[in-house]
């Protein structure tokens, strides 16, 4: 057994929204959450290279008081924190499906099928929007 196994290893993934975001566009993010999780954070990017570019949505989930937070942020500033939940759909050890529908207004998160929350466009040039990065506490199996 090497360290790197006994260390619960940290996913980063990057990828980039050919085009942009848009209406009608589904992001589809499948993985296992590890067995001792702090948190994990998607988050859609206006510029992948520059992190203090403007964020379309950050969605952070927080093992340790089980909140789910999202926010934006726009000209360098972050928005106002929207933390509502009707549940915590994440469980320690177990696999989830967490799907982003862009629709006209807001985007749509849906977690293992179900309908979970909506975040509010606040980025209104959604084609500005160009890329998708996860990381934290999981392990990523499909990313599309």
């Amino acid at each position: 057994m090497t360290e790197n196994d006994r260390c619960a290893k940290v996913e980063q993934y990057i990828g980039e929204i050919k085009g942009g975001l848009r209406p009608a566009m589904k992001i589809t993010v499948i993985g296992m959450v590890h067995s001792n999780p702090k948190s994990f954070a998607v988050t859609l990017l206006c510029d992948p290279v520059d992190a203090n570019k403007d964020v379309g949505l950050l969605l952070t989930v927080n093992f340790s008081d089980k909140s789910i937070t999202r926010n934006a942020r726009i000209g360098g500033k972050w928005g106002r924190e929207e933390k509502n939940i009707p549940y915590f759909p994440f469980t320690a050890g177990d696999t989830f499906k967490m799907e982003l529908l862009c629709e006209h207004q807001q985007i749509r998160v849906l977690v293992d099928g179900r309908q979970f929350c909506d975040f509010t466009h606040r980025i209104q040039a959604l084609n500005l929007v160009k890329a998708l990065q996860i990381t934290g506490d999981i392990k990523l199996t499909k990313v599309a």
